[in-house]
């Protein structure tokens, strides 16, 4: 079905006659222990796929080994996922992404059926959610951390994932190119779920297997920095995306503690006229004050976010859906072969 894809180049990718063309995007830190086979078992589940090594600094020859297992291998100097995510989606002109860590976790094997899925169904997110066939792969903290982390995001933006931190991951060309990346690090596969929920995108998920890392290979996850930053990303898009929801959650608290600090003070004013607790009486006021403030600040921002996601959706709507072209392409490939 995506026969010649590895040959074909960026402008050809733009042609709506041509086959969907396939690029397996492999962040890559440190990883020598594992990239070879990596790209070996890409290369044998995706054969017209072209293969993309991002190194990030690696000081172990992964770069190297990279090259020499036939990958094409790009660097990106600043440090952190997030910035090599960014430049892979700037630099390569693809009609579909597959995007996996490099550290030979997940199961390269089942790509292909991830990609079909992705064309038949017209999605344009699919997440490969892990099933720890190990029993030792997904370390506790990791897995508690990441349950509360996909709960939290489904409860404030809707919907969601049941593993929003998987690194592994198929993308359409026009989630990837209106994709407005700002996140640095690890955190960067809760900006992409958000992106998807938040613009209603076709998305769907689909169980892989996850085992342990190489022995002698360490994660650069750090459980707890990564997860403050990652925290830290979901209350900064929820700010930028859902603005009123932030502000009236504030506003209700400082009208309740308002409410509460004052009610003292008019009761004991309806019982004899005086307001013996000024502070109190003042302190009441500057909160009430502060709420009205939140709320009108939460009405002002969720304008503006309605104006910048509308901005967002048209430039996704300018782009077409693989489904479309895949169907394209079937229909002047048998035609040519009608001719034939």
């Amino acid at each position: 079905m995506f026969m010649r894809a590895g040959q074909f180049d960026a402008a050809l990718a733009l042609d709506d006659d041509a086959a969907p063309t396939i690029a397996v995007l492999l962040p890559c830190y440190n990883e020598g222990l594992a990239i070879g086979t990596v790209i070996e078992r890409f290369r044998a589940a995706l054969p017209t796929a072209k293969i993309y090594v991002y190194d990030n600094n690696s000081s172990d020859g992964s770069a190297d080994i990279a090259r020499a297992a036939g990958a094409v291998v790009r660097s990106e100097p600043r440090q952190g996922k997030g910035f090599v995510v960014r430049r892979m989606f700037a630099d390569i002109d693809a009609d579909i992404y597959v995007m996996c860590d490099a550290d030979e976790t997940y199961d390269a094997a089942v790509a292909g059926d991830l990609v079909d899925r992705l064309v038949e169904h017209g999605l344009d997110m699919i997440v490969g959610t892990r099933v720890d066939v190990s029993g030792t792969a997904y370390r506790p903290a990791h897995r508690f951390g990441n349950w509360m982390l996909t709960s939290l995001v489904r409860t404030m933006f809707g919907g969601g994932f049941s593993d929003m931190l998987s690194g592994y991951r198929i993308f359409s060309r026009r989630f990837v190119k209106s994709f407005p990346q700002m996140s640095q690090g690890f955190e960067i596969e809760t900006e992409l779920t958000i992106h998807a929920l938040q613009l209603g995108m076709p998305t769907g998920e689909m169980p892989t297997r996850f085992k342990d890392r190489p022995s002698g290979s360490e994660s650069k996850l750090r459980t707890i920095s990564d997860g403050v930053r990652i925290l830290w990303t979901i209350g900064t898009l929820l700010k930028q995306e859902r603005p009123f929801l932030l502000f009236g959650v504030a506003c209700l608290g400082l009208a309740a503690l308002s409410l509460l600090l004052g009610y003292p003070v008019i009761a004991e004013y309806l019982r004899s006229g005086t307001v013996p607790r000024l502070p109190t009486a003042v302190l009441a006021t500057g909160m009430m004050i502060l709420a009205f403030l939140s709320l009108f600040s939460g009405l002002i921002l969720d304008t503006v976010t309605r104006g910048r996601k509308e901005a967002k959706l048209l430039r996704y709507l300018e782009l077409s859906s693989v489904h479309a072209k895949s169907m394209r392409w079937q229909f002047m490939d048998s035609k040519s072969r009608l001719v034939q």
